[in-house]
């Protein structure tokens, strides 16, 4: 039942961000974040990528996101009785939570959101904190493990 609860929840989530998004009357010609250049670099798998700020935001919003709803989703794994299995739940496979398709690459996204999501889950079915913590009904990252998953470095 919790796992049950859990996708209905994540669905709901994933519908108000999406309503908040996209009400925001979005003009790809008005946007400053398109034309802004690059102030972050970050390495993975062995090439370089250099992002704006608003980029950075987003892979950062991915990597909290991932790490939340890993942490959910591994609570309601253990509550329910499942083994331990992040790879087969519909959340990592979909990786898609809160992005809406602007600045970053959704393979990029997915990327961190799963990287988070896996941390989140082992936190969450393992009933401890070791990459994150409990604040005010959200799971939080830490900030050094964010910086250790992404790694940007400002220039």
């Amino acid at each position: 039942m919790r796992q049950y609860r859990y996708q209905q929840q994540y669905w709901q989530g994933q519908r108000n961000l999406s309503d908040r998004w996209y009400s925001r009357n979005y003009s790809y010609y008005n946007d400053p974040y398109y034309y802004t250049p690059p102030s972050y670099r970050y390495l993975r798998a062995g090439r370089w990528y250099e992002v704006n700020r608003y980029s950075a935001d987003l892979l950062r919003q991915a990597v909290r996101l991932g790490y939340d709803q890993g942490y959910r989703a591994g609570e309601a794994d253990r509550y329910d009785g499942w083994r331990y299995d992040y790879r087969n739940n519909f959340a990592y496979a979909d990786a898609n939570y809160g992005y809406y398709g602007y600045y970053v690459d959704q393979a990029e996204y997915n990327h961190y959101f799963r990287q988070a999501f896996r941390r989140g889950y082992e936190d969450g079915y393992g009933r401890g904190y070791r990459y994150g913590r409990y604040d005010d009904g959200n799971y939080v990252i830490l900030a050094s493990v964010l910086q250790a998953i992404l790694g940007l470095q400002p220039y």
